[in-house]
């Protein structure tokens, strides 16, 4: 009895000092995470890093970035602006960020204009931005927007019945307009026949297919603007006749009709005017680019081989096939001159050149400007490919590659069929396992 009793005294004194050296094993390995950190992110799309194009602009501000938040100490989202705001501090260590409860400093809180949901306000060189909600997305363009101190103007030509940039019809472009305001790049509309001069201060003229020809004047205006250098986008399309002197002058020749794409029936399309592009040329405007962009109804374009500028294919098709009639059958199909056309066809165009051996005059054509329209704009990464090429023309080459939106979806889609076996599982099967489980147990230990 006494043999019995010394071993399971030995037991206890073996488990007690396990389980002793297992405590301090987690006490000295919680007090090195107070010390050392260790991150990994194993998400899919990255969505607790900080995404390259947020670390390129960190880089890009020399000076320190004070982020205060007013916003009530009772709030739990308090602590997901600071888990966010530390992604941002890991590569700028001079960022600061302050709370402040709003209820603590009420002149200060009606000064500013501060709501009752609060505000966060980022100060950088003196110049601040407001939001009232914050993710990695918003918090970067507003970042993108303080180290800009200088406001850029292009100018947008009207008269003719052009896509407005301040028209909320579907063709229209009032929401590329609104966001290029949000990057302090501000559209304004010239009327060539009221206004017979471009303004001076525009960094970029931007021509959508007009409705009705230009007055030659008109024409004269802007060929002299493009003769001293001055940045162009021209947003064309298949029927855009209006436009055949422009493009003549640029080296541009736009073939009849319009490209048709078999290929958008795979991604659930089924109007074969829409054109898919998802691989894209090595070029600025493009490098670094890997989401798809859609354009509705693209012209193909051709360059001539005589230009004064110096062309690169930009956006191109994949190989689909042309047609002057606009529609698709399993004929194949001649250009005008009876040859076979097959893609991969050009969409748009980069031209260079430079104007008194400093200034590179630069200029991108289009052959579709519904990617941009209200209807499109959102579609995948038609918003960041029209930025990419504006920021491109005006000359800020730093911002081409940080996108509009940095916060990809993170929505769970589930089918009946697995939502059913998921509350199958939780209601029915791990209540059993976990009660069989311990039903075993206490078998087990009864029968000792």
């Amino acid at each position: 009895m006494k043999i019995s009793q010394r071993i399971h005294q030995r037991i206890r004194l073996k488990n007690l000092f396990l389980t002793l050296t297992l405590l301090v094993a987690i006490g000295l390995l919680a007090w090195l995470s107070t010390r050392y950190t260790l991150e990994t992110d194993i998400t899919a799309n990255s969505g607790n890093t900080l995404s390259p194009a947020s670390v390129k602009l960190l880089a890009s501000m020399p000076d320190k970035i004070a982020i205060t938040v007013y916003m009530k100490s009772d709030q739990p989202i308090r602590s997901q602006i600071a888990q966010l705001v530390d992604r941002y501090k890991r590569h700028k260590p001079d960022l600061s960020l302050t709370f402040i409860d709003p209820d603590a400093q009420p002149e200060k809180t009606r000064e500013l204009n501060i709501g009752a949901a609060g505000a966060i306000l980022i100060d950088y060189q003196g110049r601040t931005e407001k939001l009232t909600f914050v993710d990695e997305s918003s918090l970067t363009n507003s970042l993108m927007q303080l180290a800009n101190a200088h406001e850029r103007w292009i100018t947008f030509l009207t008269g003719h019945g052009e896509r407005s940039v301040e028209g909320q019809a579907n063709f229209d472009l009032e929401q590329f307009g609104k966001e290029l305001a949000r990057r302090k790049i501000n559209a304004q509309t010239i009327n060539l026949a009221t206004l017979p001069a471009i303004p001076d201060n525009s960094a970029l003229l931007v021509i959508t297919a007009p409705a009705v020809p230009l007055l030659p004047k008109e024409i004269e205006i802007i060929n002299r603007y493009i003769e001293q250098g001055g940045n162009l986008l021209v947003l064309t399309d298949p029927d855009a006749k209006h436009l055949d002197t422009l493009e003549q002058r640029l080296g541009i020749h736009r073939l009849p009709g319009a490209i048709m794409d078999d290929n958008t029936k795979l991604y659930g399309i089924t109007d074969p005017s829409f054109v898919l592009v998802a691989a894209y040329a090595q070029h600025a405007i493009t490098k670094g680019f890997q989401t798809t962009t859609i354009y509705p109804a693209a012209a193909a374009l051709e360059t001539d081989a005589e230009s004064n500028f110096q062309a690169e294919a930009m956006l191109s098709s994949a190989q689909q096939s042309w047609t002057e009639t606009g529609s698709i059958s399993g004929e194949v199909r001649f250009d005008a001159d009876g040859d076979e056309k097959q893609g991969p066809l050009s969409v748009a165009y980069a031209l260079t050149r430079t104007i008194n051996e400093k200034t590179q005059q630069r200029i991108v054509v289009v052959g579709d400007g519904d990617f941009l329209s209200n209807a499109y704009i959102g579609n995948v990464g038609n918003l960041d490919m029209g930025l990419r090429m504006v920021n491109w023309l005006i000359h800020d080459d730093r911002f081409i590659d940080i996108p509009a939106k940095t916060a990809t979806g993170k929505s769970l889609q589930l089918t009946e069929t697995s939502v059913a076996v998921i509350g199958f599982g939780f209601l029915i099967v791990i209540p059993l396992l976990l009660t069989g489980s311990g039903f075993f147990i206490w078998r087990k230990r009864k029968q000792r």
